[in-house]
C-alpha cells in the first residue's frame, strides 16, 4: 500500500497546485498535464501534488528543500526527463525506484526540430538547440497522452493493487475523452487556407507533426530563450512572405515580442496556450476546455472550413 505523507509534508501542498486529499498514494508532478492526468485517473485514492505554483512558468522550477523530500517520500515521481532539470536532480538523488518517466512510456519528438516545413517537406532545425535532446511537450498530443493515461493507470494498480479495477476505470474514461478531442482537432484542421501557425516558442512541434502544420517559432523550446534582432525580422518576413494573419501569443511569458512582429506586420493576436500550466485567473480552465480552446483559435487563424 502507498506511504503516506509525514505530517510535516501535509503542507507541501501549499508549494504547487495539489489536489486530493492528504491519504491515499502520493503522487507528485511538475507540470500541469500530468497533474491534470494523475488527478483523473487516481480520483478519490490518489494524492497529487504539482511543484509548480499555479501560473508560473515551469521550464526553469527550482525546488525548496522540502520539496525535493517530498519527491523522495512519493509513492510516483510522474515526470518528463530533460523538462525539469530540478526534478530529474530530486529523483535521481533517491536512485530512481518511485519514477514514472513519460520519456520511456512514449517516443519524444527531437527538441532540435521546431516543427517548421520547409517547401520540399523536409524539417526546420535551429541552431541553438542542443542536439539529440527531446521536445517536451508531448501532452499536446493527445494520441501520446492515452498511451501515457494507460501506463500511469497500471503503476497505480501496481502501487494499490485494492483499487486496480478502478484506476483502470477512470483510464478508461480518460483515453475516451482524449480520442475525442483528437478526432476534433482531426477534423477541424483537415481543410485550412493557410497551415502556417507563427508562435512564440516551440512547444506545438507535436501538433504541427500531427496535422500537418507547419511552425514558425519565435524562440526555441525554452521560452525563456530571448531571440536575436536577427530572428524576429526573419519570422516577419516570414509572416508576409506567407500571409500569416495572427502572431499567437502565450498564457504564461510575455507577450510583448509577439506584439512587436504583430505590429510590424499588421498581423493580429491571439492566445494559442501551450498548456504548460493553468493560470489562477482561470479556475475553469482544465486540460479538455483549453485543447478545445486551441482548437477553436487555430481554425480562426488558419481559416480552416
Amino acid at each position: 500500500m502507498a506511504a503516506l505523507c509525514a505530517a510535516g509534508m501535509i503542507t507541501l501542498a501549499g508549494c504547487g497546485g495539489g489536489s486530493g486529499g492528504s491519504t491515499g498514494v502520493s503522487v507528485v508532478t511538475g507540470v500541469y498535464p500530468l497533474e491534470w492526468l494523475a488527478t483523473q485517473i487516481g480520483g478519490e485514492h490518489v494524492d497529487v501534488m504539482n511543484l509548480t505554483e499555479p501560473g508560473a512558468e515551469p521550464h526553469d522550477l527550482e525546488l525548496t528543500p522540502r520539496q525535493i523530500g517530498r519527491v523522495s517520500s512519493s509513492d510516483i515521481a510522474f515526470h518528463i526527463s530533460g523538462l525539469q532539470p530540478a526534478v530529474d536532480e530530486a529523483i535521481e538523488q533517491e536512485g530512481g525506484e518511485n519514477a514514472l518517466d513519460v520519456a520511456d512510456l512514449v517516443e519524444l519528438r527531437p527538441a532540435n526540430d521546431t516543427g517548421e516545413h520547409t517547401e520540399d517537406g523536409e524539417h526546420g532545425h535551429e541552431e541553438d538547440h542542443d542536439h539529440g535532446a527531446a521536445d517536451p511537450h508531448m501532452w499536446l498530443d493527445t494520441a501520446r497522452m492515452e498511451k501515457i493515461a494507460t501506463a500511469l493507470a497500471d503503476r497505480l494498480g501496481q502501487v494499490d493493487p485494492d483499487h486496480a479495477d478502478d484506476y483502470r476505470t477512470n483510464a478508461d474514461q480518460v483515453v475516451s475523452e482524449l480520442a475525442e478531442i483528437g478526432a476534433l482537432y482531426t477534423e477541424g484542421l483537415a481543410e485550412c487556407e493557410s497551415r502556417d501557425m507563427v508562435v512564440s516558442h516551440s512547444a506545438f512541434g507535436y501538433l504541427a507533426d500531427e496535422f500537418e502544420l507547419n511552425q514558425i517559432s519565435v524562440s526555441g523550446i525554452d521560452p525563456d530563450t530571448e531571440p536575436s534582432p536577427a530572428r524576429m525580422a526573419e519570422v516577419a518576413d516570414l509572416v508576409e512572405e506567407h500571409e500569416v494573419t495572427t502572431i499567437f501569443t502565450e498564457t504564461l511569458t510575455s507577450p510583448k515580442v509577439a506584439e512587436t512582429i504583430a505590429e510590424e506586420t499588421g498581423a493580429a493576436t491571439a492566445v494559442l496556450d501551450p498548456l504548460e500550466g493553468i493560470t489562477d485567473q482561470s479556475p475553469g480552465d482544465d486540460y479538455p476546455t483549453v485543447m478545445r480552446g486551441n482548437l477553436e483559435a487555430l481554425q480562426t487563424a488558419l481559416r480552416c472550413s
